[in-house]
């Protein structure tokens, strides 16, 4: 998850652009305490806070998979 308060989250996404060039998908999904939240709860985090910014980016990623087949 990324966390962009953080200078290491900022350097790892850097980094991966740099070493996978175009391969890598356009969502990042935030640090979120809903998404650290959910597996206590025996849930994802789609059906334990839809509504939350984690849960959201889960989804928006899970989009950007399928239409790149």
């Amino acid at each position: 998850m990324y966390d962009s308060r953080t200078n290491l989250s900022r350097d790892v996404v850097k980094e991966v652009k740099k070493y996978f060039k175009g391969k890598i998908f356009k969502t990042v999904v935030p640090r979120n305490v809903r998404v650290s939240e959910a597996p206590s709860y025996g849930k994802p985090v789609v059906l334990y806070d839809a509504k939350s910014k984690g849960a959201m980016a889960y989804k928006k990623f899970a989009r950007e998979v399928i239409s790149n087949d």
